[in-house]
């Protein structure tokens, strides 16, 4: 279940950085409120995973799922390049994140 719960902070992590680039320089309420939204429910939940899972695999698969997902929608919302190194890049976070939850407890 922690490695439920700490997905579903990665996706508010992404959601967050969206909100963010949405908020144009906290200048948008609706989009700075839901960045802090977004925020607090992120930090919260990787806060309730890390409960059972180790503190190192949590933390790394946490900015891994925000870091894909951001890129992934930076590409699709906001016309960002998706070259083949950025997306081999993408690849070696996947696999990193992969390797760290087969080796770990929890």
């Amino acid at each position: 279940m922690a490695w439920v719960v700490l997905f579903v902070a990665g996706l508010f992590e992404v959601g967050w950085a969206v909100c963010l680039k949405y908020a144009e320089g906290f200048t948008r309420p609706g989009p700075v409120a839901a960045t802090a939204v977004c925020l607090v429910l992120s930090m919260g939940l990787l806060g309730v995973a890390v409960r059972t899972l180790p503190l190192g695999t949590a933390y790394a698969t946490w900015t891994g799922i925000g870091t894909i997902g951001t890129v992934a929608l930076g590409i699709l919302l906001f016309g960002e390049q998706a070259t083949p190194a950025r997306l081999l890049c993408i690849a070696l976070i996947v696999a990193g994140i992969l390797g760290l939850r087969l080796t770990s407890t929890g």
